[in-house]
């Protein structure tokens, strides 16, 4: 996820979706990854947040989503971030709450010390003067000490992702794709796919990029990777309907990437917002106002939305949907800023499954 964290609101419209879903197919495949990405739920633990169930009941927010059907957890990992959150140690740590919570594990490798998306693909400090070569022993060693550390300690990843919304390559300018030159990127990449299966050949490998907003994108996109002979076992999109278009869109693109590729597709981001409202100083990355397919900004409407496009994946034959920061409410000291963690504020307040005194949404649940 990106726009929430460079501003990206100010530019962001209101599109005309007016889509009805219809019934999922009987003859579509259950969705077997259902999926929260938690990276900011240890920092809210050691800040002392709680967590609460529908019926008002404290709880164990790892055991709060396994009840709403979660099976999956996606970490992000930052090279050095200057807060100390997500480094490789604080990874390793939370990693062995979420195997012990007998949920799979997914690594959503930045290759940076900050936030890594479409628009802004930083490298790490320690690697920002090499070059393409040294990147590439960078990329190999680094995702491979992750892995491998991981595996050391029995909570060895299910998937990696290598890159974060990669649209336009990673570790810019080095990796970053000009001139429809992927050559670069996909020599990142398949050092990536080499070192996690070094570690460990079951780990599947994501390529993630958000362009579920079009086929012409995707197409573009997957097509250089795939010439320059970089293998991948998912293909991952991002998808949050205020900026990815219509539902009937979405389910063009999954569908055309699936054939077309001839690999399992995996929505790795989604969420919508229960609220109009700002919990914080930091305005909100998705403003109430923004709304999708006239569904309002309310715990039922943030269950409806994502209902849809659970079941929209699932038509389209995709095999898991992923809510992005369902635990990021709004605790002070857990701020978007790694350099600022403790000043900056959280634009996800009104985007996470849980309000503002930590309760859960009731009805919103994940669907196989």
């Amino acid at each position: 996820m990106k726009r929430s964290l460079t501003g990206f609101v100010a530019t962001a419209v209101v599109l005309a979706l007016s889509l009805t879903v219809s019934p999922t197919p009987a003859h579509a495949a259950p969705l077997t990854m259902l999926g929260a990405d938690v990276s900011t739920l240890q920092r809210a633990q050691d800040l002392g947040a709680k967590y609460y169930n529908a019926s008002g009941a404290q709880q164990d927010p790892y055991d709060i989503l396994k009840s709403k059907g979660v099976n999956y957890a996606r970490l992000r990992i930052w090279n050095n971030p200057a807060s100390g959150y997500n480094n490789k140690a604080k990874v390793l740590q939370q990693a062995r709450t979420i195997k012990s919570k007998g949920l799979k594990l997914l690594i959503d490798f930045h290759y940076s010390d900050t936030w890594a998306d479409p628009g802004k693909q930083f490298p790490p400090a320690a690697w920002a003067s090499h070059s393409l070569a040294q990147l590439q022993t960078d990329v190999y060693n680094y995702t491979y000490d992750i892995c491998n550390s991981l595996k050391a300690q029995g909570t060895t990843p299910d998937s990696v992702q290598i890159g974060n919304e990669i649209n336009v390559g990673m570790l810019w300018p080095r990796g970053q794709v000009t001139n429809n030159n992927f050559q670069p990127l996909g020599s990142l990449l398949k050092q990536g796919y080499n070192a996690t299966k070094s570690c460990n050949s079951g780990t599947q490998v994501w390529i993630h990029v958000a362009d579920a907003d079009s086929m012409a994108n995707a197409r573009w996109f997957f097509d250089g990777i795939r010439g320059q002979g970089v293998q991948w076992d998912v293909s991952a999109l991002s998808y949050y309907c205020m900026w990815h278009g219509t539902l009937t869109n979405l389910y063009n693109v999954i569908t055309d990437v699936r054939t077309r590729y001839g690999k399992p597709v995996v929505i790795a981001e989604t969420a919508y917002q229960f609220t109009t409202g700002n919990a914080d100083g930091t305005g909100n990355s998705i403003p109430g106002n923004v709304l999708c397919d006239n569904i309002p900004a309310s715990w039922a409407g943030q269950a409806q939305q994502f209902q849809w496009t659970q079941n929209t994946a699932r038509s389209a034959g995709a095999v898991g949907v992923f809510y992005w920061e369902p635990t990021w409410t709004a605790v002070n000291g857990n701020g978007w800023d790694p350099a600022n963690i403790n000043g900056s504020g959280n634009g996800w307040d009104n985007m996470a499954i849980f309000d503002w005194s930590g309760k859960v949404n009731p009805t919103l649940v994940w669907t196989p």
